[in-house]
């Protein structure tokens, strides 16, 4: 999607009109931060979902896939739906990084399939999904699995607790509001629980400046994440999530994935401009070198 972005030093309260101090138009979207994220990261990325078209009529889709080819991801796999627009989101960031989002997504997209979901997987490492649109991605996780890929499930939109996307992929990476918002649990070690009666994938929950918190077997884990002075947190779950795919995509294992992810996330959330500012590779890798810092629940 794509994404207009206003800086402000509070958000408004109802019924009141506040002046932005910058504004910028940059691509969104989970699955495409993730792919900028892997490009990035010295990954090769593609991209496959739906998208508005055709391409002259309908600028934000025009403006996001002219984006993502300056980073080098591959789109495509993108079909684009005639007489629809690509989804737009209006984002709001105060000072603290924290940030309020209102997004107008066609519901028309939400219908179309990919025509060649073994293709689309063919001669790639890892697939990472996220459940925006279950429907076109359901059938490129399939194929991945047929394959023995992992599959990570950035599990970001709030859903019913049987879906069975949960137990297609490999690993699923929750978002602290959509664990709680799809179990009716407060508590993420217990909703993390309640997920792990369903599948035997691997389940972790991501939850901003404080630990990653993930099951290994009936024990209940945490990874820290790095310290950092956040100045905008748009995207940078999404960069987690492309990284952690990377690094299984590149053999390790699920702690270092995290710990790989955490710093990249971090690194990120210095940054303005959501996946604009998603880390290169030796950023990365220099920050790793350090000593994983304490945070706040880890002293």
């Amino acid at each position: 999607m794509l994404d207009e972005v206003f800086r402000v030093e509070r958000f408004p309260e109802p019924d009141t009109k506040a002046a932005a101090q910058s504004f910028f138009v940059v691509n969104g979207g989970c699955a495409a931060n993730a792919a900028v994220a892997v490009a990035r990261l010295g990954g090769r990325a593609a991209l496959a979902g739906p998208l508005g078209g055709p391409a002259g009529a309908d600028s934000n889709g025009d403006h996001v896939l002219a984006a993502l080819a300056r980073e080098g991801v591959d789109c495509t796999g993108c079909p684009r739906v005639a007489g629809v627009s690509t989804a737009l989101s209006a984002i709001f960031i105060d000072a603290r990084g924290d940030r309020v989002i209102v997004t107008y997504r066609d519901e028309r997209l939400e219908a179309v399939v990919p025509g060649d979901p073994a293709g689309l997987v063919a001669s790639v490492d890892a697939v990472l999904a996220d459940n925006r649109f279950p429907d076109f991605v359901r059938p490129i996780c399939l194929a991945a699995r047929e394959r023995g890929l992992p599959v990570v499930l950035d599990a970001d939109r709030p859903t019913q607790i049987s879906d069975d996307l949960f137990r297609i992929a490999t690993h699923v990476v929750f978002s602290s509001e959509c664990l709680r918002a799809t179990t009716g649990l407060n508590d993420l070690a217990a909703a993390l629980a309640r997920i792990a009666d369903l599948t035997p994938s691997f389940l972790a929950v991501t939850q901003g400046a404080q630990d990653v918190l993930w099951r290994e077997a009936t024990t209940l884990r945490r990874s820290p994440v790095f310290a950092v002075k956040a100045i905008d947190t748009l995207g940078a779950g999404d960069i987690f999530h492309g990284a952690f795919a990377l690094a299984l995509a590149e053999s390790k294992d699920e702690i270092a994935a995290m710990r790989f992810a955490a710093a990249a996330a971090g690194l990120k959330c210095t940054r303005l401009g959501g996946s604009a500012g998603a880390p290169h590779r030796a950023e990365v890798e220099a920050l790793l070198a350090t000593p994983y810092p304490a945070t706040a629940s880890n002293p």
